[in-house]
């Protein structure tokens, strides 16, 4: 999906709201573990309840990592299972030297090599250029670099500064070198607040990823204020908020019910940005 594709999803859902696939065997329904494949299960149900409100989805690969093979396969069924007009997220992470990048790229992009042929898979660039080029080496697919974070431990490196700025910033410049805004993107955390205004002048047409906004405290309306671009340039992640928003036989339909709130949100201010 290209970005003008994307942005035509976003108007025609009136969301930019991208529903984070996590699950914990743990934390699910009691009754789904009566089927062979709970966390498939529960997948598949959350898409059903969600798939009209949002425009992404973004399973985080550790949770079905940990499960080994099982898990894995899990993973892909759970791709598979994506509507055709879904923006598909690989939460991976992944960045090592170029020759391992590029089998990492192949993991989540070659549908002949592993089933799989997301949209986007995130990256960490702490390796530099040679770790990030396999990924953007498939034309038609998304790097979504890791920039600026919303965990405690981002003050750790992301905001030390020399006489080039902040080390976030110093990633983006460094990026932005290396594709345009139809192939890259970045994260960008919401409890990071007025510091999207600063990003947007480093980054002003690429579409950023922004997780933290619901169990993690990110103001939505915050982040739309400093973020927004005129294509939108946002894809808000929110994850245990939505899929948890339940444990009973009813966690599909309050699954909905939260992805709803956060969809009626996005389409006032889509409105009132004159976006749609």
């Amino acid at each position: 999906m290209n970005k003008n594709q994307l942005f035509e999803q976003i108007k025609l859902k009136k969301s930019f709201l991208c529903v984070g696939l996590d699950p914990v065997l743990g934390k699910l329904p009691k009754h789904l573990l009566k089927y062979e494949n709970p966390v498939l299960e529960f997948n598949k149900q959350i898409i059903e309840a969600t798939q009209d409100l949002c425009v992404a989805y973004k399973p985080n690969t550790a949770f079905y990592e940990c499960m080994g093979v099982k898990g894995w396969q899990t993973l892909v069924d759970t791709f598979q299972y994506f509507p055709e007009n879904i923006f598909s997220i690989a939460d991976a992470k992944r960045g090592d030297i170029g020759n391992t990048s590029a089998m990492y790229a192949d993991a989540f992009f070659d549908a002949q090599q592993s089933e799989m042929s997301f949209d986007a898979v995130t990256v960490a660039p702490y390796m530099g250029e040679d770790s990030v080029k396999p990924f953007l080496s498939y034309q038609d697919k998304w790097v979504i670099l890791l920039a600026l974070t919303s965990n405690f431990g981002h003050q750790d490196f992301q905001l030390n500064e020399n006489k080039d700025g902040k080390l976030y910033e110093a990633v983006i410049r460094k990026a932005m070198q290396w594709a345009n805004s139809e192939q890259l993107m970045f994260v960008v955390g919401a409890t990071r607040g007025a510091e999207f205004e600063n990003i947007r002048k480093l980054a002003p047409e690429n579409f950023l990823l922004v997780p933290g906004v619901g169990a993690q405290g990110g103001d939505l309306a915050e982040v739309c204020k400093y973020g927004m671009n005129s294509s939108c340039g946002l894809l808000i992640n929110s994850s245990r908020a939505i899929i948890y928003a339940s444990n009973g036989e009813d966690f599909a339909e309050k699954a909905r019910e939260e992805a709803l709130k956060v969809q009626q949100e996005m389409e006032k201010i889509l409105i009132a940005s004159a976006l749609i």
